[in-house]
C-alpha cells in the first residue's frame, strides 16, 4: 500500500479559516492569464481576479521578469533602510493622485494599510472614535476588524472602544425611502450621524468607508454622498479615509474611485490591485498629516515595510497600467460585461439587480422572494459548484438580509471572448441550479 501523503487529504493539517471551513475542491497547481489549472488538469476562467487582486491576470511576463530580476539583486531589508524602487514607487503613486495625497507609508495587506491609517487618524487628532459602514470589511487585524461589521464580531470578546456604524445606502434594499419608495441617502445619513453623535463621548476621529462596498454586497456609494459624507466628516472634525483595496488602480474605469466624485480623501489606503496579487498596499496622506503625525511620533515599523522587491513590482504594475491603458480597458470592458450581465438578469427571474462600476460589478439572487427564507443563500452556493463544474470561478458573499450576491471581477487584462465565455457558463449554470432546486 503506498505511503499517505498531503494530498491523499490536503485539508489534514490546514487550520480552516474563512468561518464556514470551505476550501475549493481541487488543488490549483498553475495559473496564467485570466484562467488556472487544478491538478486534475482542468482550466477556471477566474473572475475573482485571484482574490480580487491580479488585475493583470496571473503571471504576467512583466511581473515574472520583475520578481526574478529583483529578487537577484534585492529582496529585503532593515526597515529602517531605504531602497530606490521603495523611493521610486512613493513617488509615483503620489503623481497618480491629486493633491496633497504626496506622501506614502509601503506596507504589505490592507488590514495592515488600514491599521496603520486608523493609527494615523487617531495620533493627529488626538481622539479614538472610528465610524465605518456596516456590512464593511477593512481586515483582521485589531484596529481593521474593530472596523468591520459584515463578518467576524461574534465570539472574539469585547471590541475595542469607540466603534461605531454607519447605514449602508444601499438603493436596491433601501432602508430609508422617499415618498416614491426609493432611496432616501441624504435622511439615511443624517439619521446615522444622529445616532453616531448620541454615542459618542466627543471623541470622533476618523471615518474609514469603501467607495464602493465589495464583501458587503457590491454597493456603489449613491452620487453624492461621498461629497456630503465628507462634509459630515468636516463638521466634526474627523478624518475622511477611504479604503480603495478593490476599487483602486484602475478597476472601477478610474485610477481611484473616490475621483468618479471628486471628493479628495484625508487618507487613502490602497493594496491588493497594487501588487497585482502580491503582498504590497500603502497608505497616502499630506505633507500636514504626515507631518502631525512625524512630530508626535508615529510608530509603524513593521518587518516588511518598505520592502525592495515588493516595491520594484509596484512599479511594474503601474508601468503596466499606464503602458496599456487599462483605466480605459476596464471601462470598455466593464461596459460589456454589465451588458450581457443585464440581459442575463433579464432572462433569470431569480437575479434581482445588476450593479457596480467598470470591472468591479455584482449580481445579486432574490431567492429568498421566489425560492423563500434562505432561497439566496441555497441558490448561490448552488450556482457556484455548478459554475466550478462547468471550468468558472465565482465568489458569493452571503450576508444576512441582502441574498446572495456574486463579486465579478476579472483582470483587467481578460480578452473579449473569456468575458462572453464567462458569462454564458454563469447563464447556464444558473438554469441548472434553478432546474435543481
Amino acid at each position: 500500500m503506498p505511503s499517505e501523503t498531503a494530498f491523499d487529504d490536503p485539508q489534514r493539517h490546514l487550520v480552516r479559516y474563512s468561518g464556514h471551513g470551505a476550501f475549493s475542491p481541487e488543488l490549483i497547481v498553475r495559473a496564467a492569464g485570466t484562467s488556472v489549472f487544478t491538478e486534475s488538469g482542468r482550466e477556471l476562467l477566474d473572475f475573482t481576479s485571484g482574490q480580487m487582486s491580479a488585475i493583470l491576470g496571473h503571471s504576467h511576463p512583466a511581473i515574472v521578469s520583475t520578481v526574478r530580476e529583483q529578487v537577484a539583486r534585492l529582496d529585503h531589508l532593515h526597515s529602517g533602510m531605504l531602497s530606490p524602487p521603495v523611493v521610486e514607487l512613493a513617488r509615483r503613486l503620489a503623481g497618480t493622485l491629486p493633491d496633497p495625497l504626496d506622501k506614502a507609508l509601503l506596507l504589505t495587506t490592507g488590514a495592515e494599510a488600514n491599521e496603520a491609517a486608523v493609527r494615523t487618524a487617531k495620533l493627529v487628532t488626538g481622539r479614538h472614535e472610528i465610524v465605518s459602514f456596516a456590512r464593511s470589511w477593512h481586515g483582521m487585524t485589531q484596529a481593521a476588524a474593530n472596523a468591520t461589521y459584515s463578518a467576524g464580531r461574534k465570539g472574539y470578546g469585547p471590541a475595542a472602544p469607540g466603534n461605531f456604524a454607519l447605514p449602508v445606502p444601499d438603493r436596491y434594499r433601501p432602508a430609508v425611502v422617499d415618498t416614491e419608495g426609493n432611496l432616501d441617502w441624504r435622511r439615511q445619513l443624517d439619521l446615522g450621524f444622529e445616532m453616531i453623535d448620541a454615542q459618542s463621548v466627543g471623541s470622533l476621529a476618523a471615518c474609514l468607508v469603501e467607495p464602493i462596498l465589495s464583501s458587503g454586497g457590491v454597493v456603489e456609494l449613491p452620487p453624492g454622498y461621498l461629497a456630503a459624507l465628507a462634509e459630515k466628516c468636516r463638521e466634526r472634525g474627523m478624518l475622511l479615509i477611504l479604503d480603495e483595496a478593490q476599487t483602486g488602480l484602475c478597476r472601477t474605469g478610474d485610477w481611484y474611485a473616490f475621483q468618479h466624485e471628486g471628493v479628495v480623501p484625508d487618507i487613502l489606503t490602497v493594496s491588493k490591485t497594487l501588487g497585482a496579487g502580491l503582498p504590497l498596499a500603502a497608505v497616502l496622506t499630506s505633507p500636514e498629516i504626515e507631518q502631525r503625525a512625524h512630530d508626535r511620533g508615529f510608530l509603524f515599523f513593521t518587518t516588511h515595510v518598505s520592502d525592495p522587491l515588493p516595491a520594484a513590482v509596484g512599479n511594474t504594475v503601474l508601468d503596466v497600467l499606464v503602458r496599456d491603458r487599462l483605466d480605459e480597458r476596464a471601462r470598455v470592458l466593464g461596459t460589456d460585461l454589465r451588458d450581457r450581465l443585464d440581459k442575463l438578469a433579464a432572462r433569470h427571474e431569480v437575479v434581482g439587480d445588476v450593479r457596480g462600476r467598470g470591472l468591479l460589478l455584482g449580481m445579486e439572487l432574490a431567492g429568498d422572494d421566489v425560492l423563500g427564507t434562505g432561497g439566496a443563500d441555497r441558490l448561490g452556493a448552488a450556482v457556484t459548484a455548478r459554475c466550478h463544474d462547468l471550468g468558472l470561478h465565482m465568489n458569493i458573499v452571503q450576508l444576512p438580509g441582502i441574498g446572495g450576491t456574486f463579486r465579478i471581477a476579472p483582470p483587467l487584462t481578460a480578452g473579449d471572448d473569456e468575458i462572453a465565455r464567462g458569462v454564458s457558463i454563469l447563464d447556464e449554470a444558473l438554469t441548472d441550479a434553478v432546474r435543481g432546486l
